[in-house]
């Protein structure tokens, strides 16, 4: 297998053995935990399902069933290709092993970006949240600000010093929102017990039918952006082709239980009153404010440590596309450099880190931090999405082309085609014509960064012919 590192422009710079990250640092609960905790399900939660019940009314609860049937069908596409060829490059191998090097490069442009615009999201909203629980309980306002930029070298820190020492963190700060949202959502069907029906789960509660159900379908597939975050973390797993499928299904399974519950506790706390609950910022937190009192503090508790462990698992597993990206060339071999002691990819943090707190602060400066989450996070998924449709595209057509012996029917052609079409809808409702402001600008910026980066391959490629072989060169367990 070729393993040379070359340097990106201006062609083949002489061979050398790239750079390898820490082997079998991370275990199956290992990536598991950090792929929930990089979901941050009381973050995604708490300032998303307010539209949801807006557009589905009583039986918003169905809107994330679907998406969660989406999501599956997407996680099938990933976990066959990581059955076959692990990478820590994720989509940029998949559908670079398929499609050729143009369509890696791009696919690493597209992707990378989409992930540091949505991270910058959580960037904001961290010391956004930050500033909210402290105004809220001692009356003080600080700007938020100055905790976003705290929490972001905080990550940083942690994100450094090991790939095994920062997901244990990421881990433990969702374990801990889990158990501190589940001991809300109890106190609240406990406190509710008379008044529990069936109703959130009743199809025929449905504001407005299907067309209620699919509005807030994109948000509800927004939910659960970060399932493939156990992809990236192969090359550093044990038996990579085996847990890192498992990791996704079990990710998107634990999570859909979750959001189910979850929702289902909020309408019921709203007394089925989804009016008074989509006009509510976080109604999660109003809730458990109006149950628990001063106890409230646990639900706002949750938030902070969900903000904080998807900060620490998002950077931990997207900003190494960017490491892959670099030692096979197609991008600048500066991102991949790594740590000596913990072999951590430094540079492409910095890079990640820096671009998502620049966007933070130079775009979301004069907005309210859970506005611009809204906003970047829209954006970001537009071009996350993308790459999402692209790889399930590729499946069939790699299984066919390098392991035709393995070709299933059903796992390689229906389902992705199937993940084709359902992830089609909340993309579309994503770019339509017709959104409000800055909404409707989102797909025109899309567009511009698929175009500059397809010029980018394109001049790439032609400059240095090796890439084709390099992507996808180095494969997570191979010795």
């Amino acid at each position: 297998m070729d393993t040379t590192a070359f340097g990106a422009g201006g062609g083949a710079a002489p061979s050398v053995q790239p750079e390898r990250l820490r082997r079998g640092a991370l275990g199956l609960a290992d990536i598991t935990a950090s792929t929930m905790a990089n979901i941050g399900p009381a973050m995604s939660f708490f300032f998303g399902f307010a539209l949801i019940a807006q557009t589905a009314g009583v039986a918003a609860p169905l809107t994330i069933l679907a998406a969660a049937v989406v999501v599956a069908l997407l996680g099938n596409t990933l976990a066959e290709f990581s059955r076959s060829i692990p990478s820590t490059g994720s989509f940029i191998t998949f559908i670079g092993k398929t499609f050729g090097p143009v369509a890696a490069i791009t696919t690493t442009i597209v992707v990378s970006l989409g992930y540091i615009i949505a991270v910058s999201a959580v960037v904001a909203v961290s010391g956004g949240w930050t500033a909210t629980i402290i105004a809220h309980y001692t009356g003080v306002h600080i700007a938020w600000q100055w905790f976003t930029a705290l929490l972001t070298l905080v990550s940083f820190a942690l994100v450094v010093k090991g790939v095994a020492v920062s997901t244990k963190w990421a881990g433990a700060l969702f374990a801990f929102e889990m158990g501190l949202l589940v001991l809300v959502s109890v106190w609240v069907l406990v406190r509710h017990s008379g008044q529990l029906t069936t109703a959130p789960f009743d199809p025929g509660q449905l504001a407005g039918g299907f067309k209620g159900l699919g509005l807030g379908f994109p948000l509800a597939v927004f939910l659960f952006v970060g399932w493939e975050n156990s992809a990236a973390l192969a090359e550093e797993t044990t038996n990579p082709r085996h847990a890192v499928p498992r990791a996704i299904y079990l990710s998107i399974a634990a999570m859909t239980v979750s959001y189910l519950l979850f929702a289902y506790v909020t309408v019921v706390g709203f007394n089925y009153d989804t009016a008074a609950l989509a006009k509510s910022d976080v109604p999660f937190v109003d809730v458990a404010l109006g149950i628990l009192g001063g106890g409230a503090f646990l639900a706002y508790l949750a938030g902070f440590t969900s903000i904080t462990g998807s900060l620490i698992s998002a950077a931990n597993s997207q900003s190494r596309l960017i490491f892959n990206s670099g030692r096979e060339g197609l991008l600048p071999p500066v991102v991949a450099k790594v740590t000596a002691r913990g072999r951590t990819p430094w540079v492409s943090f910095v890079v990640y880190l820096a671009v998502a707190l620049g966007l933070a602060f130079g775009w979301g400066w004069d907005i309210d931090p859970v506005t611009y989450f809204g906003q970047s996070a829209t954006l970001g998924t537009i071009l996350i999405v993308v790459t999402w449709l692209v790889a399930n595209l590729a499946l069939p057509v790699y299984y066919r082309r390098h392991h035709p012996e393995l070709f299933s029917p059903v796992r390689h052609l229906i389902l992705p085609l199937a993940g084709v079409a359902a992830i089609g809808y909340p993309l579309y409702q994503l770019v339509k014509p017709g959104q409000p402001a800055p909404y409707n600008v989102f797909p025109l910026i899309s567009a511009a960064i698929i175009v500059v980066a397809v010029g980018y391959a394109l001049v790439l490629n032609a400059r240095d012919r090796t890439l084709g072989e390099r992507v996808g060169s180095i494969v997570a367990d191979a010795e």
